[in-house]
């Protein structure tokens, strides 16, 4: 135990003098600049209560979904043996802590399980929809023109549609899988995305250091990777909060409607057991306790790490 403390420690001392030695002036300079700017955003958002409870939160489900093997009852979760000696609806107990389903198994083991399922969508969905979403608001409001005509029309397509109509239709004709749940949330949630990003591309490329740049001979794509970019990332990193959010309560949706993977334990396939088998009307209410608060818990938390992001990096919220 000593070695390995030993060892941590050392890592952490010499690992990040050695790549700082590695760096030129410029890529110090820049550090340093990141790491005020990375020091400024922290004290400002731990100044506000509800994003630190939220962060904290998150950090208490990102904990349970890592953990979940050492935490649940059982190391596997799927087994058919895993059940077979437990009484079933057993309400909460010492021995069962959110008691157990119709089949005898402990709901609060699956309720540790179903943190990684949800949380796993959540996270890459979002980004699916984040890039997505980004190059499209890029390119329009950054080239316009005919590029923005054709993209925000695209765009418009999938605002009009029902959002949740078609994540139906597209889940049921991919199939169940789970990649395929993610995939789905991914390529419906991007317009509002698209359209944030648009408009802030269109605001940043009228300032000075764009027409500089450009004077000078810079190319479209090293503006965009050298000036847009940057300015827009504080935005798209706070709706990215938001999406994880959203993308969790569609995977709970879809699940719910027997539309998602029945081989993973995710929350919202817990629900929809306890719907098929009766938890309502066996007043089972431990069963429907458990996924349903943590997707409220969860989804509430995200909203307010959003909230507290978007108040941080738009001066105009600061100021109200």
């Amino acid at each position: 135990m000593s070695k390995l403390k030993s060892r941590i420690e050392f890592i952490l001392k010499y690992v990040p003098l050695l790549i700082w030695g590695l760096l030129n002036e410029r890529q110090q300079e820049r550090a340093r600049m990141l790491y005020r700017s990375g020091t400024k955003t922290w004290k400002q958002f731990r100044g506000n209560l509800g994003g630190m409870f939220g962060l904290y939160v998150f950090v208490f489900f990102l904990a349970m979904a890592i953990l979940a093997p050492w935490l649940s009852t059982h190391d596997d979760p799927n087994s058919p043996t895993w059940a077979r000696t437990n009484p079933v609806y057993a309400p909460p107990s010492l021995d069962y802590l959110f008691g157990t389903d119709y089949n005898g198994k402990d709901v609060y083991s699956l309720t540790v399980w179903g943190a990684r399922a949800s949380l796993l969508v959540g996270i890459l969905a979002s980004l699916i929809s984040i890039v997505i979403g980004t190059s499209v608001g890029i390119a329009a409001g950054f080239f316009g023109k005919i590029s923005d005509e054709v993209l925000m029309r695209v765009t418009d397509f999938f605002l009009v549609l029902p959002w949740f109509p078609l994540m139906i239709v597209l889940a049921a004709l991919m199939g169940r899988s789970f990649n395929n749940v993610i995939i789905v949330i991914g390529i419906t949630s991007w317009p509002s995305t698209a359209r944030i990003v648009r408009a802030q591309v269109m605001s940043v490329k009228e300032m000075g250091f764009v027409e500089r740049a450009r004077a000078i001979g810079a190319t479209d794509f090293h503006v965009i990777r050298k000036h847009i970019s940057p300015n827009v990332f504080p935005l798209i990193f706070a709706n990215t909060i938001l999406l994880i959010a959203n993308s969790i309560f569609s995977e709970a949706f879809l699940d719910f409607f027997g539309l998602g993977d029945p081989d993973v334990i995710s929350w919202g396939m817990m629900l929809e057991e306890a719907y098929n088998y009766s938890a309502f009307s066996s007043f089972a209410w431990w069963w429907i306790l458990a996924p349903g608060g943590c997707i409220v818990l969860l989804i509430v938390a995200f909203y307010l790490i959003g909230d507290a992001l978007d108040e941080i990096f738009n001066p105009r919220l600061r100021k109200r």
